[in-house]
């Protein structure tokens, strides 16, 4: 009985397309968090630009600005701080996201390894952002 030698699964093709899902994904994720920062920065200077800055007093972000629901609230008020927060939390999401879509590329392979060392840097990630204080 003869037997068949598998070669194995040219998974180069689909390397270089997970490859570039990626590269495009952090490249809009930083743009885009440039361009919200950018235009909450130009709100923002367009009322406060002519306001004396006090430095021996340190003042951190209001209270609500240190959740997600807090940002969002003020994005949708037009809050230009807010605005700000938002580009930064963009910016902050773009690494998790590229973690998460390295997750499904090596799903689709059938790279195991891979996903579940993925899944430990996500749940790293996630555990970070949500108990980082």
């Amino acid at each position: 009985e003869a037997r068949m030698i598998h070669a194995p699964k040219d998974t180069s093709h689909e390397d270089f397309a997970l490859e570039q899902r990626l590269g495009n994904l952090l490249r809009a994720g930083v743009l885009l968090s440039a361009l919200v920062t950018l235009v909450g920065g130009i709100m923002y200077l367009a009322v406060h630009g002519g306001d004396v800055t006090r430095y021996h007093d340190f003042v951190g972000e209001r209270a609500e600005l240190r959740t997600v629901g807090g940002v969002v609230a003020g994005v949708m008020r037009g809050d230009s701080v807010a605005i700000i927060q938002l580009g930064v939390l963009l910016l902050i999401a773009t690494p998790v996201a590229r973690v998460f879509l390295s997750v499904l590329g090596f799903v689709k392979e059938r790279d195991w390894l891979y996903v579940g060392c993925s899944l430990i840097v996500l749940a790293i990630l996630v555990y970070s952002l949500a108990h980082g204080g």
